[in-house]
């Protein structure tokens, strides 16, 4: 994998740092703590399981500078020491949980928040970044083309209304906090059989199926690299501004038909692609695609990786690794 390493300014500010990690054996922290690898940094990660998660994936577990402890984000026992930052990245995006236990949603998301925030205050860390979404916003109306940080909030999932209490709490908690709001992303380690439709396709490719688009292809959406998102994350921890939020992603949008064809291309596979719905006349199709101006402009971001590369580098792993299968 090819790496974007910080600059030597950044790096100097990170050297010896102690590092808490929640949420960091899903697809964000995997990337964190691949990115953490090529620093002088010590790493603790809250797990529910860390045995299993060191079985599956024992090459992110093998770094002496990276341990583990277990618990639920929501009572979880206070790691010993002190810690210079807190990244709480915990929370399942689940589209199932969501829809059937929102009340669970929530609770996750929100208690959990105040747990790692009396955690933080106990470690007396310098800043915590929290790892929110832009289900914080709600529904992105069609006309706009990019959603910026000053769009007003007005989230419509358990999911998206837990982040945006997550964020309030963390706001108000006297904690220096930075805000990373999160769209959508492509990588290594992201599930091809959930609810990522990037993801999806990659394995329908990789297991020679047809790709399955249930509706009618024309909603509107972006993705950025798990190296960059990683890469961003980093920063906006160690040099964002405190108390404001960034949003992270891609703003090269694409069209869910459009993404299926190019997944395709870039797996050489001729898979039939399905299209279930069908394309409503003279309506606007739908659209979740950031504005990630503030981050390019305050803190000089910016994406490394086109699509098209890296959904190749997505599709050699899970080739090389086998992991699809």
């Amino acid at each position: 994998m090819i790496w974007i390493l910080v600059g030597i300014s950044i790096m100097s500010v990170a050297l010896k740092k102690r590092i808490f990690l929640t949420g960091g054996t899903g697809f964000f922290g995997k990337w964190l703590l691949e990115y953490f690898k090529t620093l002088d940094i010590e790493v603790v990660v809250l797990s529910r399981n860390p045995g299993q998660f060191l079985q599956q994936f024992p090459e992110i577990g093998a770094d002496s500078k990276i341990s583990f402890v277990q618990g639920d984000v929501r009572s979880f026992s206070f790691p010993v020491g002190p810690f210079d930052y807190v990244i709480h990245a915990a929370t399942e995006a689940s589209v199932q949980l969501d829809r059937e236990r929102p009340e669970e949603m929530y609770s996750v998301i929100v208690e959990g928040t105040r747990h790692v925030l009396d955690f933080a205050k106990q470690a007396c860390v310098e800043r915590l970044l929290y790892v929110s979404s832009g289900a914080v916003y709600g529904v992105q109306p069609p006309e706009l083309s990019h959603t910026p940080e000053t769009f007003v909030c007005n989230p419509v999932t358990a999911y998206g209304k837990g982040k945006l209490k997550a964020e309030q709490l963390c706001l108000e908690s006297g904690i220096e906090t930075v805000i990373a709001r999160c769209f959508a992303f492509v990588g290594p380690w992201l599930p091809l059989d959930t609810d990522f439709a990037i993801g999806n396709f990659i394995g329908n490719c990789l297991r020679n199926e047809t790709i399955d688009i249930k509706g009618d292809g024309t909603p509107m959406r972006s993705y950025q690299y798990g190296s960059d998102l990683a890469d961003w994350l980093w920063k906006i921890l160690l040099t964002g501004q405190a108390g404001r939020a960034y949003n992270v992603g891609s703003d090269q949008a694409i069209s869910i038909y459009d993404l299926a064809c190019r997944v395709r291309e870039c797996a050489g596979t001729k898979n039939e692609i399905l299209v279930r719905g069908v394309k409503k006349e003279g309506v606007l199709p739908a659209r979740y695609v950031p504005s990630v101006e503030r981050a390019e402009r305050e803190l000089g971001l910016r994406q490394q990786y086109a699509l098209s590369e890296a959904i190749r580098l997505t599709l050699a792993w899970h080739r090389e690794t086998q992991r699809s299968r």
